[in-house]
């Protein structure tokens, strides 16, 4: 028995499913943004790009006297907004343990990830020698010399 409208019917039902999963797929709320992040994008970013924020790696205090800092020379945020900020930018920006390996850490490995990525992956020496292997091959621009300082400051500072 021929069902010449069998093809054209399975054609448009596979659309059709295809379409509904396409569509669904889009229809998946965002993840939140930190009302913290949103600050800095309004205020911060407004005026200068981030590069100096990634790399100053500064306490609570610190942020808070930048932010204040910033505030009497025209950035637009609210005194209420501050904590909000100040808090965000220790998170995602704050402290290091000082030592060797912490400015190349600040200069090379904050070109691509914040800190508090670096910060929240604990890893053996082993594990950060390998990370830090893979890195080189994407093409991070980290010198022989510069190498064993950073692998040593990353596994005596972050580990599991």
């Amino acid at each position: 028995m021929n069902r010449p409208w069998a093809t054209p019917v399975l054609w448009l039902s596979a659309t059709l499913c295809c379409c509904t999963l396409a569509f669904s797929a889009g229809q998946r709320p965002l993840p939140a943004v930190d009302p913290g992040e949103k600050l800095l994008n309004a205020a911060c970013a407004s005026c200068h790009d981030l590069r100096p924020i990634e790399t100053s790696a500064l306490d609570s205090d610190g942020w808070t006297k930048i932010v204040n800092s910033m505030m009497g020379k025209g950035a637009e945020i609210k005194k209420d907004d501050v904590p909000v900020l100040v808090k965000y930018l220790t998170k995602a920006y704050g402290p290091l343990p000082d030592g060797p390996g912490k400015t190349i850490l600040l200069n090379i490995c904050t070109q691509c990830h914040t800190l508090d990525r670096i910060k929240t992956r604990g890893s053996t020496r082993g594990e950060w020698d390998e990370l830090l292997m893979h890195m080189l091959n994407e093409g991070a621009p980290l010198s022989e010399e510069d190498y064993p300082v950073l692998l040593t400051y990353l596994a005596r500072n972050f580990q599991p």
